[in-house]
């Protein structure tokens, strides 16, 4: 059995590392990511320039493949160019930082990862761990955050995903992890509105032209058995089933065309 393991942190990421760790004694493992930091770059596909695949070794010894583009990118090329066949499982994570609601769910990298894959079948789990620590979520490399307890998620996790693959009607699963779990067990949810609220910070440069961040604070308004809840407030490990058809109800469209 193989796994494809990509993330958004980059390949060096210390996530990225503990999932190859978490899965490793279940199959074979081949780690393709981007070089460097691409979160928030969601499911973009690199058109306009041109991709090269570099080698590296990580901390573990073992061989990863760096892409010089975006998650989508390094799963595409681990798919049709490194692997000689499409893997059993995919993962896309550890990722620094959760991803949960509606409105952020296609903005992340970790999902654009899992998403890509989940297209072709692959049956695909994007992990993240939820953390407090801002100045860490974006930092590309090592840093030091436990993973252990994620880890030992995504490995039972991924064991019943090698032996049963997906049920019926789902594409891929999204996975969080909480910073102090209170049990080891799965927490089924569904996706909550919103990850954050977005805040606009607007500054003057040298010359007087503005220009601007986008930043954000967290969304409070989450409804128990949502993932932001469940996450956040009862520090339960959520999981979602979600599929790749947004195909909404076309008899109310055939219906509102009238």
């Amino acid at each position: 059995m193989k796994a494809l393991i990509s993330n958004d942190d980059g390949i060096t990421a210390s996530g990225i590392l503990a999932a190859k760790k978490a899965v490793d004694n279940l199959c074979d493992t081949y780690v393709v990511a981007p070089e460097r930091q691409q979160s928030g770059i969601g499911h973009a596909l690199t058109l306009y320039e041109p991709l090269r695949i570099d080698t590296f070794t990580l901390k573990d010894g073992s061989l990863g493949y760096g892409v010089n583009g975006t998650p989508t990118d390094a799963v595409t090329l681990g798919l049709f160019e490194i692997l000689d066949e499409n893997p059993d499982i995919m993962i896309s994570g550890i990722n620094t930082g959760f991803n949960i609601g509606q409105a952020e769910l296609t903005t992340s990298g970790t999902l654009g990862a899992a998403i890509e894959a989940a297209s072709f079948g692959i049956p695909s789990i994007a992990i993240s761990l939820e953390v407090t620590r801002d100045e860490v979520k974006f930092d590309n490399g090592e840093i030091e955050i436990d993973f252990s307890f994620a880890g030992k998620m995504l490995h039972k996790l991924a064991k019943i995903v090698l032996k049963k693959g997906l049920p019926e009607g789902v594409d891929l699963l999204n996975v969080n992890i909480p910073e102090n779990p209170i049990n080891e067990e799965f927490e089924v949810v569904k996706l909550g509105k919103r990850m954050y609220v977005p805040v606009i910070d607007k500054r003057l440069d040298p010359r007087g032209k503005p220009y601007y961040w986008i930043g954000g604070e967290l969304y409070e308004s989450d409804k128990p058995g949502t993932d932001g809840y469940e996450l956040r407030r009862a520090q339960k490990t959520t999981i979602t089933p979600l599929t790749i058809d947004l195909t909404s109800d076309m008899s109310s469209l055939k219906e509102w065309l009238k």
